[in-house]
């Protein structure tokens, strides 16, 4: 019972690493860019949703509100990206994220750090069913509806519309989509502010299971980079299984004392496990 019970706990913060690690495949998918400053633009998002409604604005306006600030602070990379970043390799936009990662998560400790705490509303704790003798909250429903409506509709999109048509062209090459008159730029800040928005609405949902500082919140990252890559960059529907299993595993592992502690680690051995067992290929097919 205590497994079970600890295993739907979990599916809430797999969902929001789902979320999470959907947002981050959507912008490298669509502009191919590996952004590291995901969460720390989402903890942003979801810091100015708090503080609008600790000063009194209703939660259905303040929600918005906190996504637009998401969006066009994500817009606000994507702006760089696009003017002076556009034919750089992969690695130097990685590279620049990081940087940018840097600078807010630094601007955020300052302005939302512990030294201001806030407490984020939790709408949906209400119990909605019982599940094997466990009560499962609206949060671990709502947020399991978000990730997969977040997985299904970009592999729509991309599939089977026209507009997914030229995303995919003027990922792969810019240059040329431009040249044969798709508006790459303003579709690119169109896909930047969609995962800027999505991220600030990630984070808003899994915020009051998390500590309520910004440093936490901006640490998501690491969690949706290993569900990202379980679903090799390509996945949507894999990024969102693997985003949802490392929740329940580490909702398991916070049941069994020995490595209870640890759990905090658990994206981290992900991480090189997959990256081990991708690269295993090269490494064993070289001549002895």
């Amino acid at each position: 019972m205590l497994q079970l019970s600890a295993a739907i706990a979990g599916l809430v913060t797999g969902g929001a690493y789902a979320l999470m690690g959907l947002s981050t495949l959507l912008t490298y998918r669509l502009v191919s860019v590996v952004n590291f400053a995901q969460a720390a633009v989402g903890a942003f998002g979801a810091f100015a949703m708090v503080i609008l409604y600790e000063e009194g604005w209703p939660l259905v306006l303040a929600v918005p509100a906190g996504m637009i600030v998401g969006a066009a602070l994500h817009c606000g990379l994507g702006a760089i990206m696009v003017r002076w970043f556009a034919e750089s390799s992969e690695g130097v936009k990685a590279a620049v994220t990081i940087a940018v990662y840097t600078g807010l998560v630094a601007v955020g400790l300052r302005l939302f750090g512990a030294q201001h705490p806030h407490r984020f509303p939790s709408p949906f704790d209400d119990p909605a069913f019982t599940l094997g003798g466990v009560v499962v909250t609206w949060t671990a429903i709502v947020t399991m509806v978000l990730a997969v409506v977040f997985a299904a509709a970009p592999a729509f999109l991309l599939r089977r519309t026209k507009i997914g048509l030229l995303l995919r062209a003027q990922a792969e090459r810019p240059t040329t989509a431009e040249l044969i008159g798709v508006r790459v730029p303003r579709l690119s800040m169109i896909v930047w502010g969609v995962a800027g928005a999505a991220s600030s609405l990630a984070i808003m949902i899994i915020a009051p299971q998390l500590a309520s500082d910004f440093g936490s919140q901006a640490a998501l990252i690491t969690p949706a980079l290993a569900a990202v890559l379980i679903g090799a960059f390509r996945s949507f529907p894999v990024t969102l299984l693997g985003g949802l299993a490392l929740g329940v595993l580490q909702g398991l592992a916070s049941t069994w004392q020995a490595v209870q502690q640890f759990r905090g680690v658990l994206p981290f051995v992900v991480i090189l496990v997959v990256l081990v067992w991708t690269r295993r290929g090269d490494r064993w097919d070289e001549p002895a």
